[in-house]
């Protein structure tokens, strides 16, 4: 078995199968024969893309929180706020939970994925290691998936439609600052490659690239990492022992702790998902917004936004609203029960599409947040005290609790546990 010690063995993050890698040519793509889910992506100079787009994003962070986002004119009065100036106006009104909520997604992860990325990438690009790179790693893991720019912008957009029926918009330079940013946070991303990362970072060290998996001889049927007692590191990806038969509890890379699975996945997915299913109940039946104006005090849910948006003629947005905020949340949440239960229930039917569900969920799950910042957006400019103010009603704080829940809960599910129950019958695990 010449061909298996001189390829790659990959195992899937999402089904466990054990695989031979293959080379990838620039803009293609290495996926899973068994779940489809990507093992890998062809990249000339990913690392190089990455660091310029991330220097990049770095001065755009800088721009999009000194000036001012957006601004609102009305009898000669001029109303602006930057996104720090939006944040700090939730926390004096009292709603200050979702004032750190905002403040995460929207400024200190975003800040933290793009200073993780340069430091790692920079000592890299002038042929050094990584100081401390094992943290740098875990900062960069920690902050993706919370960092919410590109929700932030549709947020802005729909606020914005809300704004105009009510005074003069005048757009700020972090507006056009955070539509660039979006784009150059996204392409650092898709630049960068843990793994690549990685080998760069042990050919530093070690001088030739060392941490290769255990050598094997892969059989003719579909066989897991598990089955043949390894072990895929959560945190960087290298396949190891199992540690409950080597006794080494820390990946040798990024000293990450050994899982076979993530530990107790599904009463950590069903804590999340019922606090959720609690929450989102007050989420849609109090008050998210309460207008005071000459006119009278009005108190609105989520979906008499909705309504207000589509009678007003934007509906797009209104469509856009009434997903993001109503249906994405319920499919979520009614997703990751069928997902709980078919796997507590050690079901084997189609797995590939219960995991196509997973990774659904996985990609649309941040967009509920899109209501949270259209409502930043609207108490800290609308703010007339003689003529109208708004501020965050209590559903507001509910449906930002049900978005967080539902991302640790579908965070906390493993979907390895859905293919364990068809492996069981035929592999036996040694």
């Amino acid at each position: 078995m010449s061909e298996t010690t001189q390829r790659e063995i990959i195992a899937c993050e999402e089904c466990d199968l054990l695989q031979l890698g293959a080379p990838l040519m620039p803009g293609s793509s290495l996926r899973c024969r068994r779940c489809r889910a990507e093992l890998g992506r062809g990249r000339t100079n990913g690392p190089e893309y990455a660091l310029a787009f991330a220097i990049a994003s770095a001065v755009l962070l800088v721009i999009s929180n000194v000036f001012p986002i957006v601004g609102l004119s009305i009898n000669g009065n001029l109303v602006q706020t930057t996104l720090a100036g939006s944040v700090r106006m939730l926390y004096t009104h009292g709603t200050w939970p979702l004032a750190v909520l905002v403040f995460m997604t929207t400024i200190l992860m975003p800040v933290l994925q793009t200073l993780a990325m340069l430091w790692l990438l920079v000592p890299l690009h002038f042929g050094r290691v990584p100081w401390r790179a094992v943290e740098g790693f875990r900062l960069f893991q920690l902050s993706r998936p919370w960092g919410m720019t590109e929700v932030l912008i549709l947020g802005l957009l729909v606020a914005l439609v809300k704004l105009a029926h009510i005074a003069k918009v005048v757009p700020g330079t972090a507006l056009w600052s955070f539509v660039v940013l979006m784009l150059l946070l996204a392409a650092a991303s898709a630049a960068f490659d843990p793994h690549e990362i990685w080998s760069r970072i042990s050919a530093g060290k070690n001088g030739n690239g060392a941490w290769r998996p255990p050598p094997l001889k892969l059989r003719r049927r579909a066989v897991t990492a598990s089955a043949y007692g390894l072990v895929l590191c959560e945190e960087c990806g290298l396949l190891l022992r199992d540690p409950a038969r080597s006794g080494m509890h820390a990946c040798p890379r990024c000293k990450a702790h050994l899982h076979r699975r993530k530990p107790a996945s599904l009463s950590r997915t069903w804590a999340f998902l019922t606090a959720a299913m609690v929450l989102y109940i007050p989420a849609n039946v109090l008050p998210v917004m309460n207008t005071s104006s000459l006119f009278g005090a009005q108190k609105d849910t989520i979906m008499s936004g909705v309504v207000y948006l589509w009678i007003s003629g934007s509906w797009p947005l209104a469509v856009l609203v009434f997903v993001a905020s109503i249906v994405v949340p319920m499919l979520k949440i009614l997703g990751l029960a069928y997902l709980a239960v078919s796997t507590q229930l050690h079901s084997q039917w189609l797995p590939v599409q219960r995991t196509r569900i997973y990774r659904t969920i996985e990609l649309v799950g941040r967009w509920s947040m899109l209501d949270i910042y259209v409502i930043t957006m609207l108490v800290a400019l609308v703010q007339f005290h003689a003529l109208a103010t708004i501020e965050a009603g209590p559903a507001a704080i509910a449906f930002g609790a049900v978005v967080v829940l539902t991302l640790l809960a579908s965070m906390a599910f493993d979907p390895r546990l859905i293919w364990d129950a068809a492996e069981r019958d035929h592999v036996r695990v040694k």
